[in-house]
């Protein structure tokens, strides 16, 4: 899908009807040329919970040359995720360069990312992860 810039559109504009828990999304694909775009927005959910993205995609190589995933509920951060290297933390190498930054102290504690990855599309797992580990628990 990295490869297709229409089909990265489509699944972009239609996360709402593929996952229902979404209330509200304001993600917008700017075109930087052909093959170049940036992906900016807000997912929303319920609980005041809101996924905020941002993506460089490089669509002739099929990759996500940058990414930034920062999960808010109103005016706190929960968590995020970023690729900024950390090569000397040893228990990050697993899924290096990708890590998220979980409390306590979420600035400074970083965590492996399972499942992030440059080559294919995250907001599903970080879509499916806010409603497993946070809206499942204030129905």
């Amino acid at each position: 899908m990295l490869n297709d810039i229409a089909a990265y559109q489509y699944f972009i504009y239609s996360l709402p009807q593929s996952f229902p828990s979404i209330r509200q999304s304001t993600l917008t694909l700017i075109l930087h040329g052909a093959a170049f775009a940036e992906l900016m927005g807000t997912i929303f959910f319920r609980d005041d919970i809101r996924l905020e993205i941002w993506e460089d995609i490089d669509f002739s190589d099929a990759v996500i040359m940058g990414y930034s995933y920062s999960v808010n509920r109103g005016a706190e951060r929960l968590y995020w995720y970023d690729p900024q290297p950390h090569p000397h933390i040893p228990e990050l190498a697993a899924t290096h360069p990708h890590h998220k930054h979980a409390p306590p102290n979420i600035k400074r504690n970083r965590v492996i990312a399972l499942g992030i990855s440059f080559t294919q599309p995250n907001l599903p797992l970080l879509i499916q992860e806010i409603e497993r580990e946070l809206l499942a628990t204030t129905q």
